[in-house]
């Protein structure tokens, strides 16, 4: 699908940069799959952590978890 959109050509230039892509739709197709991963994984990150907090260990376990 198109879209008509004011990009801010400098932030385009660094992301192309940091992207290595050479089209603007190359460049805002990559910068939106990247958020839309850290995203999913700052999310699965907070599950997992959460699940963590509610198990009951003991000393040795919580050891060797870090260990």
């Amino acid at each position: 699908m198109k879209h008509l959109v004011d990009i801010d050509e400098q932030a385009l230039s660094d992301a192309r940069g940091r992207l290595g892509t050479v089209t603007i739709k190359d460049t805002v197709n990559a910068a939106l799959r990247l958020v839309a991963q850290d995203e999913h994984h700052a999310a699965r990150v907070d599950e997992a952590l959460t699940v963590l907090a509610g198990l009951e260990l003991t000393d040795e376990e919580r050891q060797a978890a870090w260990s």
